[in-house]
């Protein structure tokens, strides 16, 4: 009876040290891919997303739609890249807004402590006890659905999150040498916030930045799934699912591209995030 063991020796460490770089290439490629489809090809393509080319619901793929057609005939290839751009550009501004918020908040209550920090502190476990979707489907519906609508309310429900997380980071430096020589300096709290405690925070952040954003994707396509998204004629992966779910009863695969697409983005996020944690940048941001 034979067993297998691993390569040892210099082949193996080469293989080890490969295979986890193959993998960050891989999902670093789909990134760009989406995003190079996001912003050039709606350009290229010959239809546009909105228009009605085929009386046919669900048309099969075919040299004049590549992917078919979706519910009420309009090209599918051209749905799903302009849906592409509304969910990268949504989720990306909801994250920046998230950062924007956590950031400044959480920074600021690591140096000044007291009982402005706990009063944010239990501002923030207040947000986390709360469930994200439950919240988003409470104020979408309060003011109506809309894509800046979306984005605040997706920054707001992952603000509280980010906060914690730049406290805890923030918390670690503020005792370090260079911060307190800048504030015997007479230093502002802004320069110390934003000159001595942010450059050396930023690493950590961007994991956390590539991590919520893959959240925040997740979170708004329930949102869109839920017909609370970005609204017809436009659609982001979310509302195109929605929208071409009856066509799985005939076999169309319509509803599939856009859930592939999201799965693909937030897997790739997760996997260069993991990349950058096993290399020591990020070895603890799954909060």
């Amino acid at each position: 009876m034979s067993t297998t063991t691993a390569p040892t020796g210099l082949l193996g460490r080469r293989l080890r040290l490969r295979r986890p770089s193959l993998i960050a290439a891989a999902a670093g490629g789909i990134l760009v891919f989406w995003i190079g489809a996001a912003l050039l090809v709606p350009a290229l393509l010959p239809h546009s997303p909105v228009d009605f080319i085929s009386d046919d619901s669900f048309e099969a793929p075919s040299a004049r739609t590549w992917l078919g057609t979706d519910y009420l005939g309009r090209d599918l290839l051209a749905r799903l890249i302009s849906a592409a751009r509304s969910t990268l550009l949504i989720s990306f501004l909801a994250t920046l807004g998230a950062h924007l918020i956590g950031d400044t908040l959480g920074i600021l209550a690591a140096l000044r402590g007291g009982w402005l920090a706990a009063v944010l502190e239990r501002g923030a476990e207040v947000m986390l006890s709360l469930p994200k979707l439950i919240v988003g489907l409470v104020v979408i519906a309060l003011v109506g659905p809309s894509a800046t609508v979306l984005v605040l309310v997706t920054a707001g429900v992952y603000a509280a999150t980010v906060f914690r997380i730049a406290r805890a980071i923030a918390l670690d430096l503020v005792t370090l040498d260079y911060i307190r020589a800048a504030r015997l300096r007479g230093e502002s709290m802004a320069w110390v916030m934003f000159g001595e405690l942010l450059p050396n925070m930023l690493p950590l952040l961007a994991a956390d930045f590539a991590l919520r954003m893959s959240f925040s994707i997740l979170f708004m396509s329930n949102l869109s799934f839920l017909g609370l998204g970005v609204q017809p004629p436009m659609a982001d992966w979310g509302g195109l699912v929605r929208e071409n779910l009856e066509g799985l009863a005939s076999g169309s695969l319509a509803s599939v591209y856009p859930t592939i697409a999201i799965a693909s983005v937030t897997i790739s996020l997760n996997l260069l995030v993991d990349r950058w944690g096993s290399r020591g940048g990020a070895g603890e941001m799954r909060t």
